[in-house]
Order: C-alpha cells, then sequence, then structure tokens
C-alpha cells in the first residue's frame, strides 16, 4: 500500500516525506522521484547486518524473511550485498508464507538445521512471525544453536521475547538510531479525555490502554471496569514512547523548513501566502525539501540524498540475560557509514566469551590449501601439500625449487641439508680399517724387499716389476682415503688420477710378467734362442707404456670435462622430504668411474688368460701358478662389485653402498696379490733364512728342455696312464738336469 500511494504522489508531482517508509525499491530515484523519507532504507539496513556478520567471522549464513514487500526486499538487498562483497554465503533463504499452516514454523526450523553450519540467521520478519519461529525453535530443543540477527522489525521489542528469553539470548539486533523526546512524553502523559477530544481515535486508546470502557457504546463492551475519566497515562498504565515519534516530527520538520525557505524566497519578507506561492510547482518544492538541512529531534542531522533518503544510522543491540534472569536488550554498538562494535560486551547462551561459529568449513591448517565446493564458495575441503610441495597461496600447492624441500609447516620451502660420507661412518670405518692394516702390510713388503733387494728370493721375483706391483697394491690401498674424503677441486682431481692408476699398475706388472713367461716357454718350443724383450728394463718399458695409456685417458678426461664438485639432489631424494639429502660428490658418473676403471679390468682380465695359458709351466721355473690364483681370485671379488654397485643405484644408501663396495674391492684386489705373490716370500726371507741361498742357474737350453717336456707331457697324458707319464717326465728331467731339489730357480739374465 505504501508503494502504491508513493506511485499516486509521484505521477501527481506531489512531493512526499514518509517517517517509516524503508522499503529499498523507493530509492529509485527515476520512479519514485518526488518520495524522501528521514528514515534510512533497508539497503543500508542490509550493510549494517553484512558488517555485523562480517565482524563476527561468520561466512555462512541462512536469511528468513516474511512474506511481504518488506521482508522479501529486505533479504533480497542483502543477498546482494554479499555477491558484490563475497565472503558471506547463503546457506538458504527461506520465506514465512502470509498465512502459514499448522506445523509451518517447525519445517522451517527443520529445514535451517539441514544446513546446520549456518548457525546465523538473518532475519527480516514482522513480530509475529519471530516470536512463533523462536517458539518454534524451543520446541525443537534448540535453544542456544541459532544465532539470531534481526532487523529494525525487531529491533528492541519485548513482544517477541516474552517467556522465551533463553531461545532469544545472544540475539544481534539492529534499530534506526532515534532517541526518546521528553516534550512528547510530557505532552502525550498530560492528554485525558477532556483536553483532547480533537482527536478520534484516543477514546479507543484510552479503553484499551486502561482496559476499561466508556458508557453503552463503548469499543470494549466485554470489560468489566468502566473508565472514570481521571486515569493518567504513564501513572495508571505502562507506557513507552513509540519509537516511530522522534521520526514523525522529523518528517513534518522538513516539510516546515521546506516551506519555509520556499516562502522566504518567494514571497521576499510579504507574511502570509503570496501569490507566488499560491500555485505551487511540485518540482520546484521538492528542491526545497531536498536541500533541508538541520539537527531534528535527536539531535543528528536531518538531510536528503539524491535519491531523497536519510543517511543511515543504527543502534547495534544484543538480547542478554545477566545474573541468570534478568533479560534486556543492551547497546553494543552502532553503525553509521561503518560499523563500530564492542566485542567484549558481547554475551552469548553459552556463556562462553569466544564467538560462536557459522561457517560452513573450518579453516584449513598450516599446509592445507582449500578445496572450493562447486558453487558454493564458502565451503571447502581442506587437502594437504604432500611431497615436496609447500602452501603457496589459500587455494593452491607449488612444488619447491628442487634444491628445496617444504618446511615443517609446509608454508614455504627450506634448503635440503647437504651431507658427505664422514669418517665416523660405519660405511667408512671398516674401508678404512682394511685400507690401514693394508698399507702397513704393503710397506712392510716393501721396507723387508729393500732390506733383502740382493738375496736370491728377492732378485728370483723379479726386482724391478715387483716393485711396480707393490706401488700398485698401495696405491690401491691409499685410494680409499681419497674416497672418503670431502669432496673439493682437489679431491676430485686425485680420484681421477688415482682410482684406476693403482689397479693400472698392479696388473700392468702382473700382465708383463706373465706374457714375459708366456713367450720365454712359447719360444722355447721352437728353438733354443730367447725371445726378445725379456730383460729387466724391456719388462719396465713395457709395464710403463702400459700404464701411460692410463694416464693418458685421465689428462684427455681432464681436458673435456675439469674435476668439480656437485650436490646430487636425486640420489636421496626420498618419498618424505623430511628424510631428504643433498649428496656433496665430485662430478664423476657411474659410466666415467666404469671408463676410469675399464682399461685396468682389460689388463686383469688379460693377465688372466695369460695365468691360464701359463698353468702347466713347471712351478721350480715361475710364479705362474701364484698368479693364476691370483687372478682367478680377483675376478671372483670383480664379478661380485657389479651387480653390488649397480644394483644399488636406486637406493637411498646409494653413496654408501657404492662407496664402500668400490674401496672394499680395490682394497681385496690388493690383499690378494700381497698375500699370495709376496707374504710366502716375506715369511721366508724372516723366518726360513737358510733357504734364501744362491742355487744353481739353469742355462736357457735347460729351460727351453723343461718347456719341451712339458709340451710332451701335456700330448702323451691323453693316451697314456699316469704312472707312465711320471716315469718319461722323470727320465727326461734326469737326462737333462741334475737330481738335486732346486727351490728358486733364477732364469731371468739369460735373456740378455
Amino acid at each position: 500500500m505504501v508503494v502504491c500511494a508513493v506511485i499516486s504522489c509521484s505521477c501527481q508531482a506531489i512531493p512526499q516525506i514518509s517517517y517509516a517508509s524503508t522499503a529499498p525499491e523507493l530509492s529509485d530515484n527515476t520512479r519514485y522521484d518526488f518520495f524522501s523519507r528521514v528514515v534510512p532504507p533497508d539497503s543500508y539496513q542490509a550493510q549494517a547486518m553484512m558488517d555485523i556478520v562480517t565482524a563476527m567471522g561468520w561466512n555462512y549464513v541462512s536469511t528468513l524473511a516474511s512474506e511481504g514487500n518488506y521482508g522479501e526486499s529486505g533479504v533480497e538487498a542483502f543477498v546482494q550485498i554479499s555477491r558484490e562483497t563475497g565472503g558471506v554465503c547463503i546457506a538458504q533463504s527461506l520465506k514465512i508464507p502470509r498465512e502459514p499452516k499448522p506445523g509451518e514454523f517447525d519445517k522451517i526450523i527443520l529445514r535451517l538445521l539441514e544446513t546446520s553450519n549456518a548457525r546465523a540467521v538473518i532475519m527480516f520478519a514482522n513480530e509475529d512471525d519471530i516470536r512463533r519461529i523462536l517458539d518454534a525453535a524451543k520446541r525443537n530443543n534448540q535453544t542456544g544453536h541459532f544465532l539470531w540477527v534481526g532487523s529494525d522489525s525487531w529491533g528492541s521489542k519485548i513482544a517477541p521475547v516474552i517467556q522465551q528469553e533463553r531461545v532469544a539470548e545472544g540475539a544481534v539486533t539492529i534499530l534506526p538510531k532515534r532517541a526518546s523526546v521528553d516534550a512528547f512524553d510530557r505532552y502525550f502523559r498530560s492528554r485525558s479525555l477532556s483536553n483532547n477530544r480533537r482527536n478520534v481515535w484516543f477514546a479507543e486508546f484510552w479503553e484499551e490502554n486502561f482496559a476499561c470502557k466508556l458508557g453503552s457504546h463503548a469499543k470494549r463492551p466485554g470489560s468489566p471496569k468502566k473508565c472514570t475519566g481521571l486515569e493518567k497515562v504513564g501513572r495508571d498504565s505502562i507506557y513507552e514512547q513509540e519509537g516511530k515519534v522522534q521520526f514523525v516530527m522529523d518528517a513534518v520538520y522538513a516539510m516546515a523548513h521546506a516551506l519555509h525557505r520556499m516562502h522566504r524566497d518567494l514571497c521576499s519578507g510579504i507574511p502570509g501566502l503570496c501569490p507566488r506561492m499560491s500555485n505551487i510547482d511540485g518540482k520546484e518544492l521538492l528542491g526545497y525539501i531536498r536541500a533541508v538541512n538541520f539537527n531534528g529531534s535527536a539531535g543528528t542531522p536531518v538531510i536528503f540524498n539524491e535519491n531523497g533518503d536519510a543517511p543511515g544510522r543504527y543502534d547495534i543491540f544484543q538480547y542478554q540475560i545477566t545474573n541468570g534472569s534478568t533479560a534486556e536488550y543492551k547497546v553494543i554498538g552502532h553503525w553509521t557509514d561503518q560499523l563500530h562494535l564492542n566485542m567484549d560486551a558481547m554475551r552469548w547462551a553459552s556463556g562462553d566469551p569466544a564467538l560462536p561459529p557459522s561457517v560452513c568449513s573450518v579453516p584449513c591448517r598450516a599446509g592445507e590449501r582449500k578445496k572450493i565446493v562447486k558453487g558454493v564458495p564458502c565451503c571447502w575441503h581442506c587437502e594437504r601439500c604432500e611431497g615436496y610441495h609447500f602452501q603457496a597461496s589459500e587455494f593452491s600447492c607449488e612444488l619447491c625449487p628442487y634444491e628445496q624441500r617444504p618446511d615443517q609447516n609446509r608454508t614455504g620451502c627450506q634448503p635440503i641439508p647437504i651431507i658427505k660420507l664422514e669418517w665416523h661412518s660405519p660405511w667408512a670405518v671398516v674401508p678404512v680399517f682394511i685400507s690401514m692394516l693394508g698399507i702397513i702390510a704393503t710397506t712392510f713388503v716393501i721396507v723387508t724387499f729393500v732390506r733383502y733387494n740382493d738375496t736370491p728370493i728377492v732378485r728370483a721375483s723379479g726386482r724391478e716389476m715387483s716393485y711396480v706391483l707393490l706401488t700398485g697394491i698401495f696405491l690401491c690401498y691409499a685410494i680409499t682415503f681419497l674416497m672418503i674424503a670431502a669432496p673439493d677441486v682437489v679431491v676430485c682431481s686425485f680420484r681421477r688420477i688415482f682410482l684406476g692408476l693403482g689397479m693400472c699398475f698392479s696388473y700392468a706388472a702382473l700382465l708383463t710378467k706373465t706374457n714375459r713367461i708366456h713367450r720365454i716357454f712359447e719360444q722355447g718350443k721352437k728353438s733354443v734362442t730367447a725371445p726378445r724383450f725379456i730383460s729387466p728394463a724391456s719388462q719396465l718399458a713395457i709395464t710403463f707404456s702400459l700404464i701411460s695409456v692410463q694416464l693418458l685417458g685421465v689428462f684427455v678426461w681432464f681436458a673435456v670435462d675439469p674435476p668439480h664438485t656437485v650436490v646430487d639432489f636425486g640420489e636421496q631424494r626420498t618419498q618424505d622430504p623430511e628424510n631428504a639429502r643433498g649428496v656433496l660428490k665430485c662430478d664423476i658418473s657411474d659410466l666415467s668411474l666404469i671408463c676410469s676403471l675399464g682399461y685396468s679390468i682389460l689388463l686383469m682380465v688379460t693377465c688372466t688368460v695369460y695365468a691360464i695359458k701359463t698353468r702347466g709351466v713347471p712351478e721350480t721355473f715361475n710364479e705362474a701358478k701364484p698368479i693364476g690364483f691370483t687372478m682367478y681370485t680377483t675376478c671372483i671379488i670383480w664379478l661380485a662389485f657389479i651387480p653390488i654397485f649397480f644394483g644399488t643405484a636406486q637406493s637411498a644408501e646409494r653413496m654408501y653402498i657404492q662407496t664402500t663396495t668400490l674401496t672394499v674391492s680395490l682394497s681385496l684386489s690388493a690383499s690378494v696379490a700381497l698375500g699370495m705373490l709376496y707374504m710366502p716370500k716375506v715369511y721366508i726371507i724372516i723366518f726360513h733364512p737358510e733357504q734364501n741361498v744362491p742355487k744353481r742357474k739353469r742355462s736357457f737350453k735347460a729351460i727351453v728342455t723343461a718347456a719341451t717336456m712339458s709340451s710332451k707331457l701335456t700330448q702323451k697324458g691323453t693316451d697314456r696312464p699316469n704312472g707312465e707319464v711320471k716315469t718319461e717326465l722323470c727320465e727326461s728331467m734326469e737326462t737333462n738336469t741334475s737330481s738335486t731339489k732346486t727351490t728358486y730357480v733364477s732364469y731371468s739374465n739369460h735373456a740378455n
């Protein structure tokens, strides 16, 4: 009806000032251009209620409106603001019918409970609907569950909460800022039947207020009490000033101020209605109305904006129960373009001073991202950032840089700790212990050989080649310390040089020895002429030629890829970032390692082949059999090394296992050579010096004869019994040599 009246006035260009109409659509200046009001529109009220909800930290609320212009437009304004500002989602928007059916309010409560997380309920409803909603919540045992936020229709009124104080406790309500007009109270309390006859409704008010009847034509025929006319307002009845009195007075004064200024401008001080004002133009009067600016009855300015709306000024109330029984509305803040709220003054039904929640989803913990539920931006699922991801923003996880891992809260990244093989690690202690024993033993052998350098055993062993071989054995032990030392450019350079050099020294010397033995006895089968290049100098030249190939390869490696250190973050990049480590190591790949050792392994295999070929040579003439056993054992060691080394390439302990495997394999190879080739000699030199005496030398002819007889023995052994073979061998040996037993025979000088 209000809207219809406004449309009628607007069509007739009649300015109108309202003291109670708050519908937001009346702010449309294109349709209601002659309408003004001294109360703020519900759009301001909706904004104030949105600010309250935001200040409370509530982002998931339901709305409830009485069917009709006031309730529906108020909720619509609230929903529109929530869409524009974001941050608050509407769980449900329910409407109370004008003529609710029985049980309708219970159904509404059950509907609200379907989204139980949305505890806050925004209400634009009339008094009766508010009261019945509270009663339904009470019947359904939901006292203390809902957080009511009421519009100015609830305000600070007592009627909606009578006998429902507990279920209404904590309700936050809003009311346009107003003040009680004392002059009106004095005036109204002085009114009586005798001095207020001009108001035709006053008699009806009198009967209603004092619960009596006036004569036979009274409006309350059922009342037993007859009015005396001496009753007094405020003394014989409860009196409370109507909240809109201030706005009624301000509306009247606004029109009066507009007319006064219009009279002053048009009539130039002429008292009364001058001819210029006899036919007032509505638009001209509207201009004067919109221009008024004065202090109203509450002491606040009365002004209008371009749409004819008064500024929004609201008091914020909370319905509280104090001392366990006293229920009252308490002012907890105000809103004038922005919210001013005293959070400390608020009290809740639970008795907990903390703000009760009304959220769809609880905030995610540190290190978790929000996965928004489609269509409901205030609802989300929390997903933890897994693996090497960290929480980059509220809604996303990102991968840390390769050299970093998430911190403990997964809110950022931190450098991955860098490790290296430490000397105190069990993976290092065992190889170092073996190497130290080997170095001590090798040093002892070298010292022994140097001290007994001119004795028959040392000379018969080939002194020059023995020292080369012992140098290689020493280097095989020593490389362990370089492999465990903290990597830097110098250490990495020495690793490249000495990693394969020790093996190269050893197997180059052994290959030269076995090749020499093989050539001597092969030559003896053909003629009595000594083969070439069997002198000590020739043997050293051949050995160092073989070693130079290894050194040349290392120098080429230096030129192509200079040594440097790297931090390998992939080697120990475990599934759990807490266990991830970066490994500081030399930039030597597995392929480079195999290439570095490959040449030495080739020498080892070739030496093994020659050891097999010379296995039939009489053991009184050479070291072929000990060399053969040494090479067989060494091949077994390195055949075991390959699967262990490469089989652990994906292990988190790769650095430790591979380093330990490599160093132990080198030490074991050196130990086999040292033990089988030199320890028996050292034992005789030290403990049986009586056997370390000069023996007669055999001529090259005798050596050739022994080689020939060995060859014949091999050929006839397939056709004759073992006894016959042995007899023939003995007879042949007796023909060419003395029967005296010879333990060590030197043939090294026969080729000179």
